[in-house]
């Protein structure tokens, strides 16, 4: 299956609860780092929600 990578590009300190329990969730804890997970619809969906704090890398 087809994988996307994702990187935190902004700090999650003035995030929501929730906000902060998606990055947790995709396994970014810390800024700059990178993970990779298939892309699905529900990895699409945290994505969304967080799409102000992070970045998809081809």
């Amino acid at each position: 299956m087809a994988t996307i990578k994702i990187q935190q590009t902004r700090s999650r300190i003035h995030a929501s609860i929730d906000q902060k329990r998606t990055l947790d969730a995709l396994g970014l804890t810390k800024m700059n780092r990178i993970v990779e997970k298939e892309d699905n619809a529900s990895v699409r969906g945290m994505i969304r929600k967080v799409n102000h704090l992070v970045t998809v890398i081809d």
